[in-house]
């Protein structure tokens, strides 16, 4: 072999391993410069905010009874009863009628005065108020599973990372921007 070109050959590997340290390569690391991402699942947050809605509603109201026992009522009836029943006939027979018209008309005075008491309503507006829930769905980070050589591992990420994640000296570069020393 010609010694001239031994010496270029050493000196030519002589200036690539010194180019090479001084451009910062490692020109016989082989390992792997960027994992393979496999998958991204993106891990969600649901928060759920609460809020008042109110709406207004009509009520009936019945209004206040004076003569709960409705006394007016059966009083008045039974008088006009008692009048009409003793038109009718004479004599005992006249009694027994004035006595029947009596009861027959306090109990239809009772029950008119009855319904006029339950008919007898007013109605107002009432504001009604009710706490319903908001949901809102947000990103907080995604699951990344990813292969680097021969082993597949997952790791939490503020991003989604694409389809491959660099490595530096073995070590995932997990920032958005990298800084290479």
């Amino acid at each position: 072999m010609n010694k001239s070109l031994v010496t270029g050959l050493v000196i030519g590997a002589a200036v690539v391993t010194a180019g090479a340290a001084v451009a910062n390569l490692d020109v016989f690391d082989r390992s792997p410069k960027f994992a393979e991402v496999l998958k991204v699942d993106a891990v969600k947050e649901t928060t759920r905010t609460p809020r008042e809605v109110c709406s207004d509603h009509v009520v009936t109201h019945q209004a206040p009874v004076k003569d709960e026992k409705r006394i007016a009522g059966t009083v008045i009836g039974a008088v006009v009863g008692g009048v009409l029943g003793n038109q009718i006939g004479d004599g005992r027979g006249q009694k027994i009628a004035t006595a029947a018209g009596a009861a027959a008309g306090g109990y239809a005075g009772n029950k008119v005065q009855q319904r006029m008491q339950n008919g007898n309503t007013y109605t107002t507006t009432e504001q009604r108020c009710e706490t319903v829930y908001d949901s809102n769905e947000k990103v907080v980070g995604y699951d990344v599973r990813y292969r680097l050589g021969d082993k597949e591992e997952t790791v939490r990420m503020d991003r989604d990372p694409g389809a491959q994640i660099p490595v530096v000296d073995g070590q995932l570069q997990l920032a958005q921007n990298p800084t290479h020393n």
